[in-house]
Formats: C-alpha cells, sequence, structure tokens
C-alpha cells in the first residue's frame, strides 16, 4: 500500500500489474462507505480469474486517505468522476481502464465514462445509482440512526479509523439533503459508449431494479445487466463467484 497526492490530498493506494501481457487494468470505486481495505481479498481474486491488474484506491476522506472536513457538495460524485480518478489515473500513467464501481463507486465510473467516453475500455457497474429514490433515503436514515446508535460506527472504525465521523457525516449529509433529491445522472448515461455490465441485487435496500433498467436503456455501448437473486447492496460479497464469473467474460470479450 502507497500514497500520492492527487490535488494536494494525500490518497492511498495500491496498484498491481497485469499477470497475464496485454490484459487490462481494473480500477476498483468503492461504495460510499467504503474505503481500499474494505474490498478485502476481492481485487486479488479478480486478478487471479482474469489476469488483469488492478488499482484499489481509498477516495479523499475514506480509509487511510487524507481527512475530509465539513460539508460535502452534492457534486461530490462528479467531481470525483470528472477531476479527482482522471487526475489519479493520470499520475498512475494508466490509460483505458476497465472501471469497476460499487454503489456510489459505480455512478462515479459511469459518469467517468460518459465524460472520457475514449478514455474507458468497459464499466462494471455493481448496484448503481443514477437517480435518488425514496428507498434509498430511507436506507441511509436508518444507517444514521444505526451510525449514532454506535454499532454502525464500530464496524466502520475498522477501514476508516479518525476519518470515521467525517466520512459518515459528509456523506449521509449529501444523500439526505433536500436538494440532492433531484440527483439524476440519467440524462448523461447517453455518453457512455464503451460496454457496461450493470450487477444488483434482488434484495438491494438501498435501491430497485429501475436503476438497471435506466442503466440498460440509457447508456449507448453494449449492456448486460444482471439481477442476483438473494443479493443484497454487495453483490460482490454475497456472490462473488457469480460476480467474478461475469466480470471474467466480459473482460474475455474486451478488445
Amino acid at each position: 500500500m502507497r500514497d500520492l497526492l492527487v490535488n494536494r490530498r494525500r490518497l492511498e493506494y495500491e496498484l498491481h500489474d497485469p499477470v497475464v501481457a496485454g490484459a487490462p487494468l481494473v480500477v476498483f470505486l468503492h461504495e460510499g462507505l467504503g474505503c481500499l481495505e474494505a474490498w478485502r481479498d476481492f481485487p486479488a481474486r479478480v486478478a487471479a480469474a482474469t489476469g488483469c491488474g488492478t488499482l484499489v484506491y481509498s477516495r479523499w476522506g475514506h480509509g487511510g486517505s487524507e481527512a475530509r472536513p465539513g460539508a460535502w457538495p452534492v457534486s461530490f460524485m462528479h467531481d470525483e468522476a470528472q477531476s479527482s480518478l482522471p487526475d489519479l489515473l493520470g499520475h498512475l500513467g494508466i490509460e483505458r481502464p476497465v472501471l469497476f464501481g460499487h454503489s456510489d463507486g459505480a455512478s462515479i465510473a459511469l459518469l467517468h465514462a460518459a465524460q472520457y467516453p475514449d478514455a474507458v475500455r468497459a464499466v462494471i457497474s455493481v448496484a448503481a445509482h443514477v437517480m435518488v429514490e425514496a428507498e434509498t433515503v430511507e436506507s441511509i436514515r436508518a444507517a444514521r440512526a444505526r451510525f449514532e446508535e454506535g454499532s454502525l460506527r464500530q464496524g466502520l472504525e475498522r477501514y476508516h479509523g479518525p476519518n470515521t465521523a467525517t466520512m459518515f457525516d459528509g456523506w449521509s449529509g449529501v444523500w439526505l439533503h433536500p436538494a440532492f433529491r433531484g440527483w439524476d445522472i440519467r440524462p448523461e448515461l447517453g455518453r457512455v459508449r464503451c460496454p457496461v455490465l450493470a450487477i444488483q441485487g434482488s434484495a438491494d435496500h438501498y435501491g430497485t431494479p429501475v436503476q438497471l433498467d435506466a442503466i440498460r436503456d440509457g447508456v449507448a455501448g453494449p449492456v448486460v445487466t444482471s439481477l442476483l437473486r438473494g443479493c443484497g447492496h454487495s453483490p460482490h460479497r454475497d456472490a462473488p463467484d457469480a460476480v467474478i464469473k461475469a466480470v471474467s467474460t466480459l473482460v474475455a470479450r474486451l478488445e
């Protein structure tokens, strides 16, 4: 694990070259409460199955990256997709990666592919949000209650340490802000031309299959959707073998 400065902010990252010559590099973009370590061994399993290289990092304010104090702007996902992520990739000399995003990370992956359609080889979107649903807001309200009660805070402290409170307050504050209710990236999906694999769990309490339908209908490039029965908001944890198989199929078809 190493650190680098992106936009004058220290970010932790872990980079592994492809083990198969010519294989792409997969960039893992974590969920709203995630970080580098929260991926556990999943990136390594993807690399072993596909031969791809991997880049895993913690966004500003998450994990062991630099703290992000104060309120977050409602544009935080656009900011990451259109500024921070391309700066990170440029610093590391990474070109045309496959983006594997989970939840907010999947939304960021789609936004980045829309902004830079020629710079992304493929997007793997797991539990993405492309608009705000009532189910999402209610689940985040429930998460805030668990955080204030202490049980969720304790679990998150394992990964975020001293960043835990500022990270959770910043993230939940955006999602619960009235100004964010109109957040909707569906009009931008038409600029995504690369192949997209969109996965969601049928028991996802943060979103409904409407999100999958919107990705399928909105993206300009080829799209494969998969609704995994019995999976919650983290299909790569609930059904890792199924997700890795789908990822391997996608990677094998890339030029």
